[in-house]
């Protein structure tokens, strides 16, 4: 079970992007992330006319490592560390090491 899942809203703790919140849009085998909003780069891109795809600066998310950003909690509104607990049922949940609420409803 990993941390941090797609579709968890994450805030980054380290980087050129410190402090910004996304959502998670991809988890990448390498130990990366692509976030929503975050670490954005300018792309140029030639024209291809058999795509119907216009030329100019595209603008899109680059991944960044996972080490970088922490699960936002919004009952404290900050970044905060995950831990995993075994509930009686057998399901393995991820829960908020601060406060010990379950992340996965």
């Amino acid at each position: 079970m990993q941390r941090i899942k797609q579709g968890d809203e994450v805030i980054v703790i380290a980087g050129r992007s410190k402090g910004q919140r996304g959502n998670v849009l991809k988890v990448l085998q390498d130990g990366r992330l692509l976030v929503n909003n975050v670490n954005t780069v300018k792309k140029h891109v030639k024209p291809n006319p058999q795509i119907e795809e216009k030329g100019g600066i595209k603008t899109k998310e680059a991944p960044i490592h996972a080490s970088n950003v922490m699960l936002y909690n919004p009952a404290s509104g900050k970044g905060e560390r995950v831990g995993f607990k075994v509930l009686e049922n057998g399901k393995k949940v991820r829960v908020f090491k601060s406060n010990g609420e379950v992340v996965d409803a």
